[in-house]
């Protein structure tokens, strides 16, 4: 009985813990995406019609470093592979020392502020809590793969606020642009509608927002990608240059489109060991 009580104690003392339901709006949301049929799993890895904003806690595992990812997997728009871009890249994460967060962010549905609204206050809500979870307030970055590394880059180059700013963004296979041309024709038209407006496919194309405020960023990609051109990531990395912003491309021969983080070739496999370098280089990392 004893032990238990020290148990229970030790958990109130360390508050959230593994895998912790953090509700972006516990109030709820005071805009809707207007999807009105009910959150589905279609297969184990993919969630469709997210409307309950939320994110799951993944502390470090071994030697905390106190820097934190949140984490947003892709899915067009229209869905998210929590396990392959979410889960499992924040389990990793862990095994270096970094907490992680993963994101269920409401789908668009064509109301494009929804899912940077759900990506700003996510970060904004794990730097509040910096403290009682033992995180430093200034390494809480972002990660996003495909249309989640649309997202992230979004949050990084139209953050409103100090407290809703990423320290840095890992962008992995990212839709960047919203240009005829170049974009995922699927996302765009999720985010932004059928036919949107010069002034609109500029907002949300990242390579066009950035200044040099915008945090600095990892970003890799494989030229055969079928899906989102590699075309994507050189635009956003050149434009950090131009801006002076750290940011760095890992290009791959081959490797296709959303590998995450599961062995598929040599080269795609070594983006881990690439991530790990530079976020050591920019003391992200021990």
């Amino acid at each position: 009985m004893k032990q238990l009580i020290v148990s229970s104690l030790l958990m109130c003392a360390l508050g959230l813990h593994a895998q912790d339901e953090w509700l972006l709006y516990p109030g709820g949301a005071t805009e809707s995406n207007q999807i009105e049929a009910a959150e589905e799993h279609q297969r184990s890895d993919f969630v469709i019609n997210i409307t309950k904003p939320r994110m799951y806690y993944y502390p470090a595992a071994v030697n905390p470093t106190g820097t934190a990812v949140v984490i947003c997997p892709g899915g067009g728009y229209r869905g998210i592979a929590v396990e392959k871009e979410g889960i499992e890249i924040a389990r990793w994460f862990n095994s270096k020392g970094v907490s992680a967060f993963v994101l269920y962010y409401r789908m668009p549905n064509r109301h494009y502020e929804i899912p940077v609204k759900d990506a700003l206050t996510a970060i904004e809500r794990v730097r509040k809590q910096s403290r009682q979870l033992g995180l430093n307030k200034k390494r809480i970055g972002i990660m996003g793969f495909s249309a989640g590394g649309h997202l992230a880059s979004t949050a990084g180059t139209q953050f409103t606020s100090a407290g809703n700013r990423p320290d840095f963004m890992i962008l992995g296979y990212p839709v960047i642009s919203m240009k005829g041309g170049i974009t995922h024709a699927g996302s765009r038209s999720l985010l932004l509608g059928n036919a949107p407006d010069t002034t609109l496919i500029q907002r949300f194309s990242s390579e066009d927002r950035i200044t040099r405020r915008t945090p600095p960023a990892f970003l890799f990609h494989a030229r055969d990608d079928k899906a989102v051109p590699v075309e994507n990531s050189r635009l956003f990395v050149e434009a950090l240059k131009r801006n002076k912003v750290e940011g760095e491309l890992q290009e791959f021969e081959k490797g296709g489109h959303g590998f995450g983080m599961r062995p598929t070739n040599p080269e795609t496999d070594r983006w881990p060991l690439l991530l790990e370098s530079w976020m050591k280089k920019q003391k992200l990392m021990k």
